[in-house]
């Protein structure tokens, strides 16, 4: 039996998704904006589409004929207003509606979860203001497919080296504050579980189990790669914890990287 899934955003998280997928069997299509990045996908053996959201998005392409869709397109509120962006998630919803895709996964954040003061286990705990919230709502309330949600928390990785974050800087607030991020190997794992399990018609937050202080980490990551050292206000603000325990426990996962202080001594982490 064929695997098929068509990947919405072959970016940073969708490339090396897509690569993986192809190299356990999937047949995988994958999505850019841009024209000029056609090349790079098909070069990886992923059959490419050029697939520009909005109120024009063409319902007819081969791209939405998928057994699953993956929709990795996070808003960009620095260049859209979030109107804008929940027009493009409400139009893109029902294109799905009409396709041939009855399984989807789409990549939400944590950020929708509010600085609580507290650990965050259960998924319920929600900012319902926050547009990628409600963004997530035009899929998982729709009876025509089946979705899980993957909140994840601040990517690191390959390209995305925390240690330019803050690096030279001073005075910055909530120095001990927890960090709650993840690694970009992770991401691909969990979304393997997650296909691998035929885990639909859930929501998942994941995070590290780790949560070293803003403070502690930073700083490390900056000495790890001989960048000025960061400096911090030594205070705790709002805060929270992202607890992985439900995704840890659903799909049996064990997290490629789970101590975050030693991936930065750890080259393979970038």
């Amino acid at each position: 039996m064929e695997k098929n899934i068509s990947i919405l955003g072959c970016g940073w998280l969708g490339l090396p998704l897509a690569i993986s997928l192809i190299a356990q069997g999937w047949q995988v299509k994958g999505s850019t904006a841009t024209e000029a990045k056609l090349p790079l996908l098909r070069s990886n053996k992923i059959d490419p589409y050029l697939v520009q959201l909005g109120d024009n998005l063409l319902t007819r392409s081969e791209f939405f004929n998928t057994d699953i869709l993956l929709i990795n397109v996070p808003p960009s509120l620095r260049i859209q207003s979030a109107h804008d962006y929940l027009n493009q998630m409400q139009a893109l919803a029902k294109c799905v509606e009409r396709s041939l895709a009855k399984q989807v996964i789409f990549i939400s954040a944590t950020s929708v979860y509010p600085e609580i003061n507290s650990e965050i286990v259960q998924t319920d705990l929600v900012d319902v203001e926050s547009p990628l919230y409600q963004s997530e709502w035009f899929f998982t309330d729709n009876t025509n497919f089946t979705t899980t949600v993957i909140r994840l928390a601040g990517l690191i990785g390959p390209g995305r080296d925390p240690s330019r974050f803050f690096s030279g800087k001073t005075g910055i607030p909530n120095g001990r504050g927890p960090v709650n991020l993840i690694h970009l190997d992770d991401c691909i794992g969990i979304i393997q579980k997650i296909l691998g399990g035929q885990k639909f018609g859930n929501i998942y937050h994941a995070a590290a189990p780790t949560h070293p202080s803003r403070m502690e980490f930073y700083t490390q990551a900056s000495r790890a790669t001989g960048l000025p050292l960061p400096e911090f206000v030594d205070e705790l603000k709002e805060w929270k914890i992202i607890n992985p325990e439900k995704l840890v426990r659903d799909l049996g996962y064990r997290f490629i990287h789970p101590d975050l202080l030693q991936c930065l001594d750890d080259k393979s982490c970038w």
